[in-house]
């Protein structure tokens, strides 16, 4: 019980920092100077990495043995066509979504894309409900509210210095609404895939890392398709990858890794917890912001973070058995 909860917290931690580099790579990536990569190979790319990564850790796991890595991917994933068709729903929102995300990134400013997209912890509340049948007790459903109220503060104050952000004139032209709606159907989508993807995992015995074996199996039929339907022209005249230097190899991996983190978060704790750590990613991405960037800590900002920090004990909170009743159903 011990190991299981500090690798709970462990695996928070990590993807709270994975979170918050991925975060600023992304906009630095969609904004620079210079010759624009595709991200739909990108997500393909990732989703590459990702498999080659699951299968190094069953053949750790099998015992170093590249006879019996074959034998449980035949045993668990090609005599089981039916529970590997399970994750065809996930794998495939799963890229669309990753997509989307490029597109916000590309089109809105920093604090835009990090408070639009913290609506994903509000959705995956209620896909909790509505898929896993879960209840939520009133001071969850609060601190969901004082989280996304926390968020907001610290991101609305740091817009101030990007009125004067000239990335859209030095980079790709960029359309806020755009970019908005992108990031509103990527929230959706991120809170059905994950929770939708935490009951298989929490539903069988097969290990979180065969299950990404598949789910990163089927995807990568889907991003190959994303690819050739959107930029088969680009691809065909300047290559898969156009575009591509050390610093987007670094994006691929980092973005593989983090598919893995959330694997191991789900395993350990729910979706939601999941959520509150990207949260305080965001705030550590403003605090390494204000030292990298200069930008100015503000009393709001202050304000916000207590929010979310109080937001998190908040959500801990167990009450009283006598005091449960009081669940919120939807």
């Amino acid at each position: 019980m011990e190991q299981k909860k500090k690798m709970k917290y462990i695996s928070l931690v990590t993807l709270t920092v994975q979170n918050a580099a991925l975060g600023l790579s992304m906009r630095y990536a969609r904004t620079r100077v210079g010759d624009m990569f595709l991200s739909s190979t990108a997500v393909l790319m990732s989703e590459l990495v990702k498999l080659i990564s699951c299968l190094w850790l069953v053949y750790h796991e099998e015992g170093n043995s590249i006879s019996k890595l074959k034998e449980a991917v035949h045993t668990q994933i090609i005599k089981q066509p039916l529970d590997t068709l399970k994750v065809c729903v996930p794998s495939m929102v799963y890229v669309v979504q990753n997509n989307l995300l490029y597109v916000a990134a590309s089109h809105l400013d920093a604090a835009t894309y990090q408070v639009t997209y913290q609506l994903k912890i509000l959705t995956t509340a209620l896909f909790t409900v509505a898929i896993l049948k879960r209840q939520l007790i009133a001071t969850q459903w609060t601190a969901l509210v004082v989280l996304l109220v926390g968020v907001a503060m610290v991101q609305l104050a740091q817009t101030e210095p990007e009125k004067t952000d000239k990335t859209a004139s030095s980079g790709p032209e960029q359309h806020r609404w755009v970019g908005f709606g992108a990031a509103l159907a990527a929230c959706v989508l991120s809170g059905f895939a994950g929770i939708y993807f935490e009951k298989i995992l929490k539903g069988s015995n097969v290990s979180v890392w065969m299950r990404n074996i598949q789910l990163s199996f089927l995807s990568l039929p889907f991003g190959l398709f994303t690819c050739l339907i959107y930029d088969w022209s680009t691809i065909n005249s300047q290559g898969f990858f156009f575009g591509y230097d050390s610093f987007i190899w670094y994006l691929v991996v980092l973005q593989a890794t983090g598919g893995l983190l959330v694997a191991m978060v789900v395993k350990y704790a729910d979706n939601i917890l999941k959520g509150f750590a990207t949260s305080l990613a965001i705030i550590l991405s403003c605090v390494v912001s204000i030292y990298l960037f200069n930008f100015n800590l503000t009393l709001q900002f202050s304000v916000g973070t207590l929010l979310v920090m109080g937001s998190v004990f908040l959500y801990s909170y167990t009450p009283p058995k006598n005091l449960q009743h009081q669940n919120v159903k939807i």
